[in-house]
């Protein structure tokens, strides 16, 4: 297949003496994500401290995301990581005598979430860990069969962070709904990458980070939270940005903003909001269902590939089935990150397994080159 998205190559200067290949952690530094940086910084070294910039930037930022989801931005929060969204909402729930209590999430799902869960504890919540196998893409029909009358809360990662295997999620938050209980998505591993549209799919609560397939930094994360739910919601952890009217300055009033903009907690990662806002209009540009073609392509080119040199592939043999990681078993996979760097690919290991992640700038070629080094590597 010709590359589609050919002319944006030359917006990721790192591709022209490395392969990246690691959106699964970190995507590859853009033009635009870097003059959107540069020009915070310009401004606070010239003005100082210039807070409408600052406030018109993260506004920018909730919108980009509002549109990438089809939502609207008064019903996106900004945190500072998905741990700390799902915290805030997690806390606007009670598990209390005569209340639902049951947490539902698998052991898929990135530790740092399953921990947020289990904190709660000691409020009374029942968390169920379900056992979830890696390749199978089965981990949503295994949480949903986990769900029962006493489920508050069904958590489900959209894109597995280990395997890569994709989890319908239109289909476990209608399970949830049956259920009565909500369904909280962690599209860290999807959005940007995987088509998202949470009317459609009729989503109760999504949260993503920027700096994997939304093409940004570490430090700021957007929570959405569906109006007619939010609106049912006070959480506990908060802060002034959760108010109405954060520049009230009023110590003594706490007024919930409207929709999911309610979860906002304190200052928001300012710098971080420029660099999504230009990473996530970026996206919009090119289009996130093409892109989620084009990756479903590299993902078949991976599988046959890594077929033909007898790798063993942890991820779903099936490329619709998983996003673009294809995750690869190898001894020490952590210590084969610098080799294979210095053979000119930048992957990221987990655990087990060396991924092998895309993004749209990514060529057929890098991820045949990339799996061919891993393998004379470990032969």
């Amino acid at each position: 297949m010709r590359h589609p998205f050919a002319e944006y190559r030359h917006l990721f200067p790192i591709l022209e003496h490395k392969v990246q290949l690691s959106s699964c952690s970190q995507s590859a530094l853009s033009t635009p994500v870097r003059r959107a940086m540069d020009d915070y910084l310009t401004s606070w070294s010239q003005r100082g401290a210039d807070w409408g910039y600052w406030m018109e930037q993260v506004f920018l930022a909730r919108a980009a995301f509002a549109r990438l989801v089809n939502a609207r931005a008064e019903d996106i929060a900004v945190l500072g990581s998905v741990s700390d969204a799902a915290s805030a909402v997690v806390s606007a729930l009670s598990f209390g005598a005569g209340q639902r209590r049951g947490i539902v999430c698998s052991t898929l799902d990135f530790p740092s979430l399953c921990h947020v869960w289990l904190a709660q504890q000691p409020r009374g919540a029942r968390v169920r860990l379900v056992t979830a196998q890696a390749g199978v893409a089965d981990a949503g029909d295994r949480v949903a069969r986990a769900l029962d009358q006493d489920t508050a809360l069904l958590a489900v990662s959209q894109a597995c962070y280990y395997d890569g295997q994709l989890v319908d999620v239109a289909a476990t938050g209608a399970a949830a709904r049956a259920q009565g209980a909500v369904q909280f998505v962690d599209a860290y591993q999807s959005a940007g990458a995987v088509a998202i549209d949470v009317q459609a799919q009729q989503v109760d609560i999504l949260a993503a980070g920027a700096q994997k397939y939304l093409l940004g930094t570490p430090g700021i994360a957007f929570l959405y939270v569906r109006p007619a739910l939010a609106q049912g919601l006070e959480p506990t952890v908060t802060g002034w940005f959760g108010r109405r009217e954060p520049f009230a300055f009023d110590p003594a009033r706490l007024d919930f903003a409207d929709g999911g903009a309610r979860f906002s907690t304190g200052t928001p990662p300012m710098l971080c909001a420029a660099a999504a806002r230009a990473g996530i209009e970026l996206l919009n540009e090119v289009g996130v269902p093409a892109i989620q073609d084009y990756l479903a392509y590299l993902s078949e080119v991976a599988l046959e590939e890594a077929a033909r040199l007898h790798l063993e592939v942890a991820s779903p043999a099936d490329p619709l089935r998983k996003n673009s990681n294809t995750a690869v078993r190898v001894p020490d996979a952590a210590a084969l990150e610098k080799p294979m760097f210095d053979a000119g690919y930048v992957v990221s290991a987990r655990n087990d397994v060396l991924r092998i992640a895309p993004h749209f700038y990514n060529t057929a070629d890098d991820v045949v080159g990339a799996l061919r080094a891993l393998a004379a590597l470990v032969s």
